[in-house]
């Protein structure tokens, strides 16, 4: 049967890698050009396999069709192909080729190809069917063109209906009820209209981290007005229970208590379990009195639907396919769509294996040349490799991140774990402080100016682990237990405290203000108690007793934090020594190291200078 095609070329002063995460959103690019929302069923196979199939209904005619694995090569190529079983068509296929062109710009070449199955089909195809498409492509390429050139803040128009006059009201009092509080950040109102124009694509699952990246903003501002705009009734949190294969939602829940302990994914047709640090994110969509965002898929594959995975190709029985690839170095995870072996490469360049494939797995064979990659299948049917980056979650916010949150922790205090229940998370950095000698400074100064100066301490404190993407876990008298998911996180608010203790000491002239403080990086468990979330294991206990080798004004770590690779540079620039102790409850002596003590506030300053040149600004 014969096939229509159509191709436009589209030329963009911007490189590949930045063309890319726009023409392979297949989602929102489907979304764009007005492709029907459709239903998704997955069927698995006896082999372990697992076949997808899509369909809609347009008037009183059921389209329905069968989803191919989307082959592509991240910033270079895809071809996304389905074979229909009902409907007009047979078949239809859409390429995209990037190539380098010019001074740092780039040609597009999309192509479409349709095949009829029906009398109606081949009316619709010879009436011009694909080159009105192409009318509606060049349109959302033009789009996303103008959001390149920074003439639009979003890559693709959506004709959203405009909100009523009383709905508008709503928003205007929301954003306002956000500003007041301690975590509008004065981006509410860029919220509101974003959750008001932006397509349902991107509301489904609002990932904070993506928009901040989008926005150019610290990632903890943007967190923090999401997790507020919840509290004002402008967005509903979700928490999503990730694949640790496809990191599709399989599961989720209103409460993190309702969240299971495991789950069964049916693209990948694997049970799996929960991570709190790994597969548990938290995801928002507007409040449905806000906006209605309608359950539904406009593509279920598609390189920007999984964007760890930097290379996808199906190999057919018994065949072995070189591909021409520019990946980066990187750490990757070779595997195949569906269950079976995986492989781990840390690949610094140069040649790359080859990875043979079979039903059961994949394993490595010899290096290839430079800039070969060579997929081989010893399947007896066709099997789609998988090259994916193990670096995945850059824009998830995981339940351990935003748990380490202050803000979260003050709007969100009945967001716990089930009695009993308990999640093992594989690193935490965990801060002890405490006032030295407060008890002798109440009696020589009294009660009243010795208690002010506590509180004083304790509310800069809670500003600066704030500050730094930490929360205060608990209190016990003077002492203080945070929590960070960065140990460079924990390091600065070190260094502020010091710092600020310094300052206080010198405008109070009390002496006797000092801060003994001690932080270490590891794994625990998390636990709900007093009807809140806490953390139990070795490192709280070794975060401990670290604050008690503290003179004072000093800093001492554990040489988990020294090795953790933000933190090992930002040392080559301060001045630390390296010592041994006897610990309580450990068998062994504890190396741990110490920041010896701050003289000055002068000094703490250009401490703290040092680590966020070094380390970047805190960004959550």
């Amino acid at each position: 049967m014969k096939d229509f095609r159509h191709s436009l070329t589209w030329h963009f002063d911007h490189p590949p890698e930045a063309v890319w995460p726009l023409l392979a959103d297949s989602a929102r690019f489907n979304e764009a050009v007005d492709v029907p929302r459709h239903e998704i069923r997955e069927e698995p196979q006896p082999d372990g396999t697992v076949d997808f199939y899509g369909s809609f209904r347009k008037g009183p005619v059921r389209i329905v069709w069968k989803d191919e694995p989307v082959n592509w090569v991240t910033n270079e190529r895809f071809r996304h192909c389905c074979t229909f079983t009902s409907g007009p068509f047979a078949s239809m296929c859409s390429n995209l080729e990037l190539s380098p062109e010019g001074d740092g710009g780039c040609q597009a070449v999309y192509r479409l190809e349709v095949s009829a199955r029906t009398l109606l089909g081949r009316i619709l195809l010879s009436t011009g069917f694909v080159r009105k498409w192409g009318v509606r492509l060049d349109r959302a390429a033009e789009q996303g063109r103008h959001f390149l050139e920074r003439e639009s803040d979003r890559p693709f128009v959506d004709a959203v209906a405009a909100p009523d006059a009383e709905t508008r009201k709503r928003i205007d009092a929301l954003v306002d009820r956000i500003e007041r509080s301690p975590n509008g950040h004065g981006i509410a109102r860029r919220l509101a209209d974003w959750v008001m124009t932006a397509q349902d694509s991107d509301l489904m699952r609002i990932r904070p981290r993506r928009l901040a990246r989008l926005w150019e903003l610290a990632d903890r501002n943007v967190i923090e007005c999401c997790l507020q705009a919840v509290r004002a009734g402008m967005l509903s949190l979700r928490w999503d229970l990730l694949c640790p294969r496809c990191q599709g939602a399989k599961i989720s829940a209103d409460r993190l208590d309702e969240l299971p302990q495991d789950a069964h994914c049916p693209s990948c047709n694997i049970d799996y379990g929960r991570d709190f640090a790994a597969n548990v994110e938290l995801t928002f969509r507007p409040a449905a009195t806000i906006r209605e965002v309608a359950d539904g898929e406009f593509c279920l594959f598609g390189p920007m639907s999984t964007p760890h995975v930097k290379l996808q190709q199906t190999v057919a029985a018994g065949e072995t396919v070189d591909i021409a690839h520019t990946l980066k170095p990187a750490p990757y995870r070779l595997r195949t769509l569906h269950p079976g072996s995986e492989a781990f490469v840390d690949w610094a360049g140069g040649p790359f294996p080859e990875i043979v494939a079979a039903l059961d797995g994949v394993t490595l064979g010899s290096n290839r040349p430079d800039g070969t990659l060579r997929l081989t299948s010893r399947a007896a049917k066709p099997v789609t490799v998988v090259v994916e980056s193990r670096e995945w979650a850059a824009d998830a916010l995981t339940a351990h991140r935003v748990t380490t949150y202050q803000a979260f922790r003050d709007l969100f205090p009945g967001e716990v774990l089930r009695p009993g229940d308990e999640i093992a998370i594989e690193t935490v950095t965990l801060m002890f402080t405490d006032l030295k000698g407060s008890t002798a400074m109440y009696g020589r100064i009294g009660d009243a100016k010795a208690y002010q100066y506590v509180q004083e301490h304790f509310a800069f404190l809670s500003m600066a682990v704030r500050a730094n993407n930490g929360s205060i876990v608990k209190t016990i008298g003077d002492a203080v237990m945070a929590a960070f998911a960065d140990p460079a996180d924990a390091l600065r608010t070190a260094i502020d405290i010091q710092a600020h203790t310094v300052e206080l000491r010198e405008m109070t002239g009390e002496d006797a203000l000092i801060i003994k403080l001690g932080f270490h990086t590891g794994p625990c468990i998390a636990v709900t108690l007093n009807d809140r979330l806490d953390y139990f294991g070795t490192t709280v206990n070794l975060a401990s007793r670290l604050q008690e080798e503290s003179r004072g004004d000093d800093i001492v770590f554990s040489t988990s934090v020294a090795d953790d690779p933000a933190i090992a540079p930002l040392l080559g620039r301060i001045a630390y020594t390296t010592e041994q102790a006897d610990v309580k409850g450990f068998d062994i002596p504890i190396e741990f190291h110490r920041i010896d003590r701050i003289e000055s506030a002068t000094v703490a300053a250009a401490a703290a200078a040092e680590i966020s040149s070094a380390g970047g600004e805190a960004s959550g």
